[in-house]
């Protein structure tokens, strides 16, 4: 079979979730080179910054940047195009279009995410979540003469979500301490859908009188830098004057980490627990890279991280039964805040969660209380990661998509692998 030109449409360079996204999918694609040749065209994603050019994968990315420049000055075709991005900027470019995106952090996509979808011939989601939130939206359609209900309005594509696989990356050296022995870590861009206001508040509302609890923050607005880490801890100064007395401690770090870094962070012997109020979440990879390196994990029970923050664990019986490896926060489901609406992409009228206040605080104090019990859970998480969410079985679930969405495909049974 010849070698399906396929061209990745993404901000593969970009230092943002769509970036990650988007080399996730050229790892996947790149394990099967013999069927797939690739071509990448980048985009930018925001005012995110761009990845370092250091590591292997971001050199052979510019590789295929360069060898897309040239065949598109040839005049070459492709075969298929994956466009990695949200689906208002999806486009027919190819015989076949896969789009791939993130979804929305909510329980509905806005129409024109609809409308767009008539131009894939599949979809691919980062979970479970995203691939619901489409397939679960509507509108009425109406003839705009008369006025006459013409019927619902939804995606008829098919939509099927795929996971992020492991990444595990040996800790380098991160030349940190904290004085405090019992550190909460919270992971997050400060905006609306993190919801780092209230993680600063109730964290201190509980904890303001234990000297030997801290809270790190590793936070940015918008980018890594210098100017960003201004604004970033104005806001935090500013939060943190109302708490003058406070004995706990909230630490900021801003900048660039690498890979091996953040697990070192993840492992540091003082972070005992990864803290997230999100409002939602298209999949949620710093809380799954917190999971993978076996860091417990406070977070709501809904949306994309319940994928991963659930394991199959054997009971006393022998029945392998699926549960919660991790402490959940309980929410409720609450209409977004008009801050929040983005036209095109958060409509004003889908739902997020909120965490609820007082079981958030109840639960902080219970973990720092009950910590063997959460360590215990986070052990088993990491297990049940380390082989549910492989990269041979994530890789090959994902290629599978791309597969069947070619006319003469291969089976799948000849050509993938699951150990």
């Amino acid at each position: 079979m010849r070698r399906k030109k396929i061209l990745v449409k993404g901000p593969a360079l970009s230092a943002s979730g769509y970036g990650e996204q988007t080399r996730f999918a050229l790892e996947c694609l790149k394990s099967r080179e013999d069927i797939f040749d690739i071509f990448v065209e980048p985009i930018n994603w925001g005012k995110t910054g761009w990845i370092s050019m250091d590591t292997d994968m971001a050199q052979w990315i510019n590789h295929m940047i360069m060898k897309t420049h040239f065949h598109n000055q040839n005049h070459g075709i492709y075969d298929i195009s994956l466009q990695v991005t949200i689906p208002n900027e999806w486009q027919k470019i190819a015989p076949i279009n896969v789009g791939y995106t993130a979804g929305v952090e909510t329980n509905l996509v806005a129409p024109v995410w609809i409308e767009k979808s008539t131009l894939m011939d599949r979809i691919i989601t980062t979970s479970k979540h995203a691939a619901d939130s489409y397939t679960g939206t509507s509108y009425t359609a109406r003839n705009n003469e008369t006025g006459e209900v013409v019927g619902d309005y939804r995606t008829s594509t098919p939509i099927h979500p795929v996971n992020y696989c492991t990444r595990y990356t040996d800790a380098t050296s991160l030349d940190i301490d904290f004085k405090t022995k019992f550190n909460f870590l919270t992971v997050a861009q400060w905006g609306p859908r993190k919801n780092v206001e209230n993680t600063i508040r109730w964290f201190l509302d509980v904890f303001r009188e234990n000297e030997d609890v801290g809270l790190v923050l590793k936070c940015n607005i918008m980018k890594n830098c210098v100017l960003d880490r201004h604004y970033t801890r104005v806001k935090l100064n500013n939060m943190l004057s109302a708490y003058p007395d406070r004995k706990c401690s909230v630490y900021l770090l801003h900048g660039d980490l690498t890979n091996g870094e953040m697990a070192a962070l993840y492992s540091h012997p003082k972070i005992k627990g990864l803290l997230s109020l999100t409002h939602g979440e298209g999949f949620g990879l710093p809380l799954f890279e917190a999971a993978c390196n076996g860091l417990p994990v406070l977070a709501p029970d809904w949306s994309g991280q319940v994928d991963f923050l659930y394991g199959n664990v054997k009971n006393k019986k022998g029945k392998i039964n699926r549960k919660a490896l991790y402490t959940k926060l309980n929410y409720t489901l609450e209409t977004v805040p008009p801050q929040a609406v983005w036209e095109g992409v958060i409509q004003k009228e889908s739902k997020w969660c909120n965490v609820i206040e007082k079981d958030c605080k109840d639960k902080l104090n219970s973990f720092y209380k009950n910590y063997n019990f959460a360590v215990g859970k986070a052990k088993k998480l990491k297990a049940h990661l380390s082989k549910e969410f492989a990269p041979d079985k994530k890789y090959a679930e994902f290629v599978e998509q791309i597969l069947n969405c070619m006319p003469e495909a291969p089976s799948s049974d000849n050509v993938l692998v699951f150990d």
